[in-house]
């Protein structure tokens, strides 16, 4: 019958669209709702065509350092070529035609509407109810969180998504939020030429990393000409029909832009999904999993919607224990000690496990060791731009790493050996023994080792 299948999944982005077309290969009957765009969030808002971006800035910012390393050099900036890549090679204009076929094609029924919940292993969608013999995986994402700020509704304020489909660059901008998406695209517009304001309400930027980590934000940002300004609380926002002011908290002077970004974080809603007609808290930030990635008898959950990281990573990687679960192979239960993630300014900040603060706050002895990148032989060479550190936090009582940060012009490719070390948990003693190649960036992996105190 049409409305029923072995497996419906409700989202198609990153995590969703993987188990559609897997469980489809594998011969199943599959049921794939989404009412946008097939892909998700990563191809269209974020991954790709932020870090296209990026590369552009990151460009203009190489230009402005050949004088001091190779001569003379000049590069002026125009935004209308980031704005036609992201539209043309990342995007193709904000269509899904060619990712909806490829999963057509793998036999998936494409079924383009809001799903919901309407019961164990039931799915509503559109004036249809699709029933699920085997079961549901819900791959629903997230979306921004857009916070209460009297004055705020209402404006055409910027999320994410308008930052990227930008055809021209506004003269100035505030940016709402320190967290890596503010800071990624405050970096961007404002090497573009943008006058950029970054309002963060807590002590620091990237405030779920190390301190170093939002230290060395802070101060590439305002190296670049942005101002930051933490411990800036907005209680009220105002918008003219051309401007944004935003309003502080003490009376501090007002903060005018033509844009206005919000960053501060993603969401998800679980009663707009239905959860709790299969038994689970609508109420709830997130839908708990086990390590199969099951929430029910006859559900599993992916991505986002999990609460584990709004990582396109962490989607594809529960996707494929889910789908071993669904099609009853046994694997791997789901392991989250060596979750990395890199922000992608330049310097890039790369980090896994935890922090030095959570290690400490979870009753473990702790040693740190920090290394400058500046101060490493592959540092001077590189010259300007060089900022950077690798820092290690190391049960002390096991002797292993739990959490890891490589920040610099290459963080986030050091961070990869670190992942490994976190993850294995290889002997701190074993990994100072080992051949780091010279000089390197992740040589300084091997001062941080010996700094452990």
């Amino acid at each position: 019958m049409d409305d029923q299948a072995d497996v419906v999944v409700v989202g198609l982005g990153p995590g969703g669209e993987y188990a559609a077309g897997a469980l489809a290969e594998a011969g199943m009957d599959v049921v794939g709702i989404e009412a946008g765009l097939v892909g998700g969030e990563c191809p269209y808002w974020g991954c790709v065509p932020s870090k296209m971006m990026i590369r552009a800035g990151n460009v203009l910012a190489e230009a402005g350092r050949v004088p001091a390393l190779a001569g003379e050099g000049k590069a002026v900036p125009d935004w209308s070529r980031v704005a036609e890549r992201v539209r043309s090679e990342a995007t193709a204009g904000w269509n899904d035609e060619a990712a909806a076929d490829r999963l057509t094609a793998k036999g998936v029924r494409l079924v383009r509407e809001r799903g919901r919940l309407a019961g164990p292993r039931r799915v509503t969608a559109g004036d249809r109810t699709f029933e699920a013999r085997r079961g549901v995986l819900l791959a629903t994402g997230s979306q921004p969180r857009v916070p209460p700020v009297p004055g705020l509704e209402g404006t055409p304020y910027w999320t994410n998504r308008e930052a990227i489909e930008a055809a021209e660059m506004p003269a100035s901008m505030l940016v709402l939020g320190g967290g890596a998406i503010g800071v990624e695209l405050a970096q961007v517009y404002a090497r573009f030429g943008c006058a950029v304001t970054v309002l963060e309400g807590g002590e620091r930027l990237l405030s779920r990393e190390e301190p170093e980590a939002g230290e060395l934000a802070a101060r590439a940002l305002r190296a670049d000409g942005a101002t930051v300004r933490t411990g800036a609380r907005t209680v009220a926002f105002a918008h003219d029909g051309t401007m944004f002011e935003a309003l502080l908290e003490g009376g501090l002077e007002p903060v005018r832009a033509e844009r206005l970004l919000v960053a501060t974080g993603r969401g998800t809603d679980l009663a707009a999904l239905d959860v709790g007609t299969a038994g689970l808290d609508p109420a709830a930030h997130a839908v708990p999993t086990d390590g199969q990635m099951r929430a029910a008898d006859g559900l599993w959950a992916v991505g986002d919607v999990t609460g584990r990281g709004a990582f396109t990573h962490v989607s594809m990687y529960q996707a494929q224990i889910a789908v071993r679960d669904i099609l009853r192979r046994p694997g791997r239960d789901a392991d989250y000690r060596a979750l990395p993630r890199v922000t992608f300014t330049d310097p890039e900040i790369g980090a896994v496990g935890i922090t030095e603060r959570q290690a400490r706050d979870r009753g473990m002895r702790v040693r740190t060791g920090l290394a400058p990148i500046p101060e490493s032989t592959r540092g001077r060479i590189h010259g300007p731009g060089n900022d950077g550190f690798v820092k290690l936090v190391e049960d002390a009582d096991r002797g292993v790493l739990v959490g890891a940060t490589s920040a610099g012009p290459a963080g986030g490719e050091v961070l990869y050996g670190l992942n490994v070390a976190v993850h294995t948990e290889t002997p701190t003693d074993l990994l100072k023994h080992m051949i780091f190649t010279y000089p390197t960036f992740h040589r300084a992996v091997e001062a941080a080792l010996h700094d452990l105190h």
